[in-house]
């Protein structure tokens, strides 16, 4: 799944762009005054236990053999654990990648209250489209920082992923994360004893439109139509449950989960109402 984010991994975002103030309270925990760029510093927590972090292998995507099938990946071989959240009894869109320009058509389409996993690096750069998807009253978890192969990344860089995503969500929406989904899927035991550590519970998902392919095209994998979109999603329909992957990053794939979304209609439920879970760990 492709992301949509400044592909500058060493420049910090300019001041000049952010809308999203650093808070002095995060000035305060940091000694910095400047949100990160896409590779933020890590930050430790008294409440991070790295004792409770399983040793498993850092590896690259597609690179399955570096641990035993117990470390229980899920892009790797579809292993879910107990508490990761997989399906919904009812059809639901989820959108990852936001918020960006192109979610505000989505918004002005939606009707139910849908799921949206935002970068924390887009969120600083968007935060009135932010402030726009929950004033619409639709639930947002994390994405992560900036939208890397988690399970490529020491423990450190994991944590510096997930802290600075959940600042950026304190920061511009006064609240903190309860759902997160991994990019690529990504998420492993390793990953989820981090993750738990903060509170989040993983989100994945029984159906991908691989929407993105029609922004991005990965050689690797099948061409992707847009009419292949939708007539699986009609498949899906049928049975009229799960969790479908699509993306709000650019034009072109919020077009396509609008189209989606009038194939299926609104009666969706949000991912904390496919499990009857609460919508935030916190209000602030």
């Amino acid at each position: 799944m492709a992301s949509t984010v400044n592909k500058n991994t060493e420049a910090p975002i300019d001041a000049s762009v952010v809308q999203t103030p650093f808070p002095n309270w995060l000035t305060s925990f940091t000694g910095l005054t400047k949100w990160p760029g896409l590779n933020p510093p890590y930050i430790p927590l008294d409440f991070i236990n790295m004792s409770k972090i399983p040793p498993y292998k850092q590896y690259n995507s597609g690179f399955c053999d570096a641990n035993p099938p117990e470390a229980c990946a899920f892009d790797c071989d579809g292993c879910v654990a107990p508490d990761d959240v997989k399906t919904c009894p009812k059809l639901s869109q989820t959108f990852d990648d936001g918020p960006s320009p192109a979610t505000e058509k989505l918004l002005n389409t939606l009707k139910h209250k849908a799921t949206f996993f935002n970068l924390g690096y887009n969120i600083v750069n968007n935060p009135d489209m932010y402030r726009k998807v929950l004033e619409k009253g639709h639930l947002i978890g994390t994405h992560t920082w900036s939208h890397p192969y988690l399970p490529s990344l020491s423990n450190e860089k994991i944590i510096a992923q997930i802290e600075w995503s959940i600042w950026a969500m304190n920061a511009t929406g006064n609240h903190t994360p309860k759902w997160f989904r991994p990019p690529y899927g990504g998420i492993d035991n390793r990953v989820r004893a981090i993750t738990r550590q903060f509170g989040l519970q993983a989100v994945l998902w029984d159906h991908d439109t691989f929407d993105w392919q029609l922004v991005t095209p990965d050689n690797t994998l099948p061409p992707r139509s847009e009419q292949q979109i939708y007539d699986n999603v009609k498949k899906w329909k049928q049975n009229d449950k799960g969790l479908i992957l699509e993306h709000d990053g650019s034009d072109r794939t919020v077009d396509i989960g609008i189209n989606v979304n009038r194939i299926i209609g609104d009666d969706q439920f949000s991912v904390a109402q496919c499990v009857g879970g609460i919508d935030y760990i916190k209000h602030f």
